[in-house]
Order: structure tokens, then sequence, then C-alpha cells
């Protein structure tokens, strides 16, 4: 990790920060899948779209087979609620198809500035409730449905699991992946880790400032914390990093699950940042981090096994 980090630092590329939320879009999209895995083929990648509150959403389908009935996972993309899209997370969400055996969809939901809070929360939440009516349009089991996201996206996932849970929609599973929780990055880790470690203390500001008013961040939608009742949400499976400004919080929101009743699953992987899920390339801890959540996809969805189905014949 020390490596990648001296790697990334030496490449000199601007700070996300010193950069108009555009500029930044394109950045993180040239350099998001330098580390991940190479794109697996997969029988099924299928562009659509989902209706949502301000109109129609990109989404992308990912499968590892071609059997019908498939569970299926909304995952929703990390990048602050500023940057991130459907192809930074393509070859992640290619590999938790994979390595699950469930099917995964991919939302390009609406960023900031352009749209701030809570316009990220209205399109994940609407989709993950199109999703559910309408999963057999796409040969889907609807009623076998989990959420899931890192970051931003993880933040994202949890609130969708409350809204779920208020509006008696059933969710097989939350996966969070190293999510932020909290309404201010004050725990000790971003203290601790705030410099150096991937995500810095400014790229936290610069994303915040440009999705939330700073008076407006103890809405549980952007900080699930903060909700009133964290009792009888799905099972949760939580992945975080050591060397992480939100590991805190993510631990905070586990314990806090357990303590309301909830399953929970939580993997703290050490020595790594901020990210490292999307660094198969040089960690070999982002491979296992995948592993862990296939695993819990698979417990909680119930596909048929990756290993049990038939070689696609034409893969995309």
């Amino acid at each position: 990790m020390a490596g990648v980090l001296d790697r990334i630092q030496r490449a000199k590329r601007p700070a996300f920060h010193s950069l108009s939320p555009q500029q930044a879009r394109i950045a993180y999209l040239m350099g998001a899948e330098i580390l991940d895995l190479p794109r697996a083929a997969l029988p099924r990648v299928e562009e659509f779209n989902i209706p949502g509150p301000a109109g129609d959403l990109a989404a992308r389908l990912y499968t590892s087979s071609s059997a019908s009935g498939l569970p299926v996972m909304l995952y929703l993309h990390g990048g602050g609620f500023t940057i991130g899209s459907l192809e930074t997370h393509d070859s992640l969400c290619r590999q938790l198809a994979l390595r699950s055996g469930a099917a995964v969809v991919s939302l390009d939901y609406r960023l900031a500035p352009e749209h701030p809070f809570p316009a990220a929360v209205d399109d994940a939440w609407a989709a993950l409730q199109w999703l559910a009516a309408n999963a057999g349009s796409l040969g889907l089991d609807g009623s076998r449905l989990a959420v899931g996201g890192d970051s931003a996206g993880g933040t994202l996932a949890a609130v969708c699991a409350l809204l779920a849970r208020d509006a008696g929609l059933a969710l097989a599973l939350q996966l969070l992946i190293t999510p932020g929780t909290a309404a201010h990055a004050d725990t000790p880790s971003h203290k601790f880790f705030g410099q150096g470690f991937l995500l810095d203390t400014t790229a936290i500001a610069w994303f915040f400032d440009h999705y939330i008013g700073y008076h407006h961040r103890r809405d549980w939608r952007f900080a699930p914390l903060e909700a009133p009742n964290h009792s009888d949400l799905a099972p949760a499976a939580i992945l975080l990093a050591e060397c992480d400004p939100l590991v805190d919080e993510g631990l905070a929101y586990g314990d806090l699950l357990r303590a309301n009743g909830n399953a929970v699953q939580l993997e703290l992987v050490r020595g790594v940042t901020h990210d490292f899920i999307k660094m198969g390339r040089a960690i070999p801890e982002a491979m296992s981090a995948q592993d862990f959540c296939a695993a819990a996809m698979r417990d909680a969805l119930n596909p048929p096994s990756p290993h049990d189905q038939p070689q696609p014949q034409r893969t995309v």
C-alpha cells in the first residue's frame, strides 16, 4: 500500500480540490481503472434507463450467467457525491457479479454541485423501488433484492436501507464498502489519516461543500448515524479500511446496527487506504475484499453458484 501511495504521489496528478467538478470527473475517469482489475468478460452487460424523480437515469446491468430469475443488487458508486460514473466502477461491478453469481445494476445518479443534496438520495431510492417492482422486465427476481455501494455510494446504500425499512420494502442485504456515516468529519481517524493516505481532509471538504450546506449535515439522509431509529434493518456487510479517514464512522455504524438487533458482518482490512477495493492489480487485499462482498451477497441472495453455471458462449 505504501508503494502504491508513493507511485500516486510521484505521478503528480492534480488534487481534486484544485480542479472544477467537471475537471475532477475527467481526472477520476482517466485514473479510475489504472490499478483496478481488467474488466472481466461477462455474458450479459446491458445499458438501460430507470425512471428517476427528475428524468431517466442511466443504469448498467451485469450478470455472470444467462439464467433467468437471478437476484439483484443495486450498486451505487463512490466519488463524494460529486465525481464517479458507470465507467469508473465498471470493473468492480463486473467482479461482484462474477464472484457472487447475482446480478448487479449500477446506477448513474445525479451529481453535485449541479444537483445538490438530496438529489443523489432521491435517485438511489427511486431506482431501488423501481427494481423491486420491475426486475422481472430484466429477467431478474426483484423479491431477492440488495443494495450496496462504496464511499459516498455506501452512504447512499445505508440511507436506502433505512428508507426501505420505513416503506416496508424487504431487502436481503446492505453492502457498505468504506461508507461515510457521520455528520461532520471530526472523528480521530479523520485527524490521523487526513493527510497522505489517499483520501485527504481537503478533498472530503471539497466534496461535501459541493454536495450539502454545513448546517444541513445532521440530516440522516446525509449522515445515517443521525437517523432516529436503526432497528429492523436489512442485514449489513460492512467492509472497512484501517488507514481511512472514514474508518471510525464505519465502525460506529456497525456497532450501532448491532446494538439495535441487526445482523452485521464487519471486515476491517489492515494496512490499506480508502478505495483499496479498486486496486486489484497492485494489492491482493482488494481481491480478498471482493470475495468478502461476494460471499455476503451469495449468503443473503442465494444465487446459483458461479462455479456451477455453464460457460458463456458470448461475452462483453
